[in-house]
């Protein structure tokens, strides 16, 4: 909890940071005041750092496809109080040294009123204070590391479950399901595999952790270690990139664990492409479906072959319309569902748009989106989705649910059921 001490902090922090203290932006119809950054009474001016090139743009490039066609869709319905998203990317390749380049051009050059969904834990953690120092809006974080909810950064909000809280629900359904299993961890080296061993290890204890760089694709010793700790579960908290060389690697040595994959990497659509891929780089050919049946994975998001939700019908309509050349995956819905979100902010902060108004619609609790556990945003918590469903893969590559949604805390509090009643995309009414 945030004390009152260091909630004046933030509030004179935000006052002496450039472009924090802004008057209103003019409305679309009328009013006065010196624009905010990136603000016009027809536009906003976003941005984002995403891995479009590098080792995490294998899955994760499609990202800013997704968020863009969302963002197009609700332009496309007359903008949020008649202002149009206008949405920046910048690839930084997965390089944290060009993250702060791509972070710096789009806040002193573009000028953009806030940055949204910079993706990754080793990247985006290097822009942050800069973030804060000028008072830019640091507003779903694609990552799960626990750091973006710190009173140190006010204006930083995350979006995805977090590795803890992950962690927990996949230690804990391994040890209620998978019953004395000799559980490994195959994790990437940052806030990732730290923070989710944390949670792991309060329900499971790992006969060993093996992590990796993301600038190394050679995985063949840490899977090597695996095997011969007699694992016989592997929680593989990785990007999808890694998540297929490590189930690609296991397979060429002959250790056949049973995977749990945490949601970061967990995307069947995704990874069936990306073991393909790297199969025929390797001159071999795989079998996908054959290699993927049974995997455990977690998501929060609801699956895009769950006809019967009615956010699938919204993300399935708009892939259609926008970007039917890019195959429909959970990694483009992750884009869509952030985007959406940002859309439910700009309408919850007013025609009078301020960078505090923005913080102020985060922090208010009524932001709700699509996913299947709530947010765990208010004054007091700046965390993204607090909670996860557990699912298996099918030989067809769909997916079966295996544990219905739950929710917890990012130290040692109970693992409970989610609340069962969501809004629709008709409740929220962003658009028409």
């Amino acid at each position: 909890m945030r004390s009152t001490a260091l909630v004046l902090a933030a509030v004179l922090t935000l006052s002496a940071c450039a472009g924090a203290g802004e008057a209103p932006a003019p409305g679309p119809g009328g009013g006065s005041g010196e624009a905010a950054p990136g603000v016009t009474a027809d536009t906003v001016v976003i941005g984002t750092h995403q891995p479009l090139t590098g080792p995490a743009a294998p899955g994760y490039a499609t990202i800013s496809a997704g968020a863009k066609a969302m963002y197009s869709y609700i332009n496309d319905n007359g903008g949020i109080h008649g202002r149009t998203i206008d949405y920046r990317v910048e690839d930084d390749g997965y390089n944290p040294t060009r993250t702060v380049e791509v972070v710096k051009k789009l806040v002193l050059q573009d000028e953009v009123f806030a940055i949204v969904g910079g993706l990754g834990t080793p990247t985006h953690s290097k822009v942050v204070d800069f973030l804060t120092t000028e008072g830019v809006p640091d507003l779903l974080v694609a990552s799960g590391a626990l750091q973006w909810d710190d009173p140190k950064s006010p204006m930083t909000f995350g979006f995805q479950v977090d590795y803890t809280r992950e962690g927990k629900i996949l230690g804990d359904y391994i040890a209620k399901n998978i019953p004395n299993a000799k559980v490994g961890v195959f994790h990437q080296n940052d806030d990732v595999g730290r923070d989710g061993n944390a949670g792991i290890e309060q329900h499971a204890q790992p006969v060993t952790k093996q992590g990796y760089d993301p600038a190394n694709t050679d995985v063949l010793p840490q899977i090597t270690a695996l095997k011969e700790s007699g694992a016989d579960v592997v929680v593989c908290m990785c990007v999808p990139a890694f998540t297929a060389l490590a189930i690609l690697t296991s397979a060429r040595i002959g250790y056949q664990p049973q995977f749990v994959v945490s949601s970061i990497g967990a995307d069947p659509r995704t990874l069936t492409g990306l073991l393909s891929e790297f199969g025929k780089r390797a001159g071999a050919e795989v079998s996908a479906p054959a290699l993927l049946e049974g995997l455990i994975g977690s998501g929060y998001l609801p699956d895009i072959n769950d006809a019967a939700d009615p956010w699938t019908a919204l993300f399935q309509e708009v892939h259609k319309k926008y970007i039917p050349d890019v195959p429909l995956t959970n990694t483009v819905v992750y884009g869509m569902a952030q985007a959406y979100t940002f859309g439910q902010a700009l309408k919850e902060a007013g025609p009078e748009l301020t960078r505090e108004k923005i913080v102020a619609a985060f922090e208010s609790g009524r932001l709700a989106g699509p996913g299947r556990t709530p947010f765990g945003f208010s004054a007091d918590s700046h965390s993204g989705y607090t909670g996860a469903y557990v699912f298996s893969v099918n030989p067809d590559g769909t997916t079966k649910e295996i544990q219905a949604p739950v929710v917890t805390d990012r130290a040692d509090g109970p693992i409970t059921p989610a609340p069962t009643e969501r809004q629709s995309p008709e409740d929220i009414k962003l658009v028409g």
